[in-house]
């Protein structure tokens, strides 16, 4: 079926066989290639695909929020419809990346990792969205107001991470990736206020809702993570190296 795409209050709604509920400023441009070099068919189509699945995993952490404050269907549809977007876009690019990385260059071939590397931190980011998704729904008009304000609070946070790993993997921008680096510590924080709340409450010790507002509050925790490692990749294709197992500094003898 055809999608069709409808501007309303400045979003996008796009029709498929469930909506999609796109946040604002969703008009995906193509990246800048290192060097100036223009990437062949099948290298710029997987670069276009993993920028796409990077919008549609910050479409997600979108409709979290709606659902979560408004207990809409649609938002949930739209959360589901992402989810199966971002697993179709990590086979198809477990299908064309070994054939494609085979004719490039040691430079291309690093672009073309990187690729792989974001999809699975992207539709994992989908999956865990999707968790929370069904979690809320089973506790539609259940959550306490104060714990809702703390997961749309990180929602948002993981949003804005994701709309600055599209922003950086566009335009090569070291700064939106160090961004990320530095946000993701305000996500642990709220992460643990909450746990400490609920852990502090001895009424709640065992109260499922509880432990399900906690175990919401982990995956959106570990979708930082992963919005995180998006980020540290984003460095690596920048700098040439990468941030992450860095060799510890050792003291001088």
């Amino acid at each position: 079926m055809p999608r069709k795409a409808v501007r309303s209050s400045e979003l996008e709604v796009r029709t498929s066989a469930s909506p999609r509920v796109l946040s604002p400023k969703t008009k995906p441009k193509a990246a800048k290639n290192p060097r100036g070099q223009k990437p062949d068919g099948t290298q710029g189509e997987l670069m276009r695909m993993t920028l796409r699945a990077c919008l549609i995993a910050r479409d997600a952490t979108f409709n979290i929020q709606d659902l979560l404050t408004n207990s809409s269907r649609m938002a949930f549809l739209a959360i589901r419809d992402c989810e199966k977007e971002l697993d179709q876009i990590e086979r198809q690019i477990d299908e064309q990346l070994p054939g494609a990385i085979t004719r490039v260059n040691e430079r291309r071939a690093r672009q073309l990792l990187a690729c792989l590397k974001c999809i699975t931190d992207l539709e994992r980011i989908g999956d865990l969205v999707m968790g929370v998704a069904h979690r809320v729904q089973a506790r539609s008009g259940q959550l306490p107001g104060s714990d809702v304000r703390y997961l749309v609070q990180m929602s948002a946070i993981v949003h804005d991470m994701l709309e600055d790993i599209h922003r950086g993997f566009i335009s090569l921008d070291l700064e939106s990736a160090r961004k990320v680096l530095r946000t993701d510590a305000e996500l642990d924080h709220i992460c643990h206020a909450l746990f400490q709340k609920h852990l502090a409450d001895n009424a709640r010790e065992k109260d499922s809702l509880s432990f399900d507002v906690l175990l919401m509050a982990q995956a959106l925790e570990r979708s930082g993570d992963h919005a995180k490692n998006l980020a540290e990749e984003l460095y690596g294709l920048i700098e040439g190296h990468t941030l992450r197992h860095s060799p510890k500094r050792t003291r001088a003898q």
